[in-house]
Parts: structure tokens; sequence; C-alpha cells
């Protein structure tokens, strides 16, 4: 597993993640998700509330993509690793308290992303260099 520094762990909060999936026939499918959020220094989750073609994706292959850049930097990181979606549990209650905090809706799923590699994304020749 790769793990969040505390600048990676910066970007979170101040930044719109943009999650990318794959459907099972090899479709792309890439969009925002204002609800992820860092779960612990391995792992990312977020409230599905739209229940539509990201959570169906991550059932059928796992795969999941975050990215979030600071555009004012040009600077930022992907996060890539195995994700699975929970409707029951420690997950999916956490998801549940979360909405509740903030005043959303109850989630469709919780969807937890364990993160196993992480790119920079900042401008210039080390973009898209794995660095962990």
């Amino acid at each position: 597993m790769a793990k969040l520094t505390d600048d990676m762990k910066a970007y979170f909060g101040k930044q719109l993640p943009m999650i990318s999936t794959v459907s099972a026939e090899g479709k792309p499918n890439i969009g925002p998700k204002r609800t992820l959020r860092i779960y612990d220094d391995e792992t990312l989750i977020y409230n599905e509330n739209t229940g539509k073609q990201t959570l169906q994706n991550i059932k059928d292959t796992g795969k999941a993509a975050v990215a979030l850049v600071d555009w004012d930097k040009l600077d930022g990181y992907r996060f890539c690793g195995h994700a699975e979606a929970y409707t029951e549990g420690e997950y999916f209650d956490a998801c549940c308290k979360y909405a509740e905090e903030t005043k959303g809706k109850v989630p469709k799923a919780a969807v937890v992303i364990k993160i196993e590699e992480i790119y920079t994304l900042k401008i210039g020749p080390t973009a898209g260099t794995k660095i962990s």
C-alpha cells in the first residue's frame, strides 16, 4: 500500500476530487466526487449518492483513480487503487455519519479506495511520475 503524506493530505477538502473508473467492457468514466475524503493514511472513502456509472464500474472492475490538482500551483496527485462498495458495516456507517454531520442524504453506498500507487501531477518533466 502507498501512504499519504501531509502535503498530499492538504489537497483534500480544498480541491474537487475527480474519480476515474473503467467498465467491464473497458469504457472509461470520470466524474467529481465532492464527498471524497481521507479515511486513513492508505485509504480514501466517499459517499456514493448517485449510484450510476461510477458505482457500477467499481462493482464490475474494482479499479479507480482519483486526481486532485491545485490550479494556482499547477501541482497535484493521482491516487490509484482497488475500490469496493459497501452498503452495510463500518464503512457504510462512517458515510451515514458523515452525511448526517454535513446535512447530506443517506448514501446509496460507501466507496472505499485502498491506495496502491501515487503519481505526481506537478507540471514539468516529472508529471505523471510514480512517487509511491
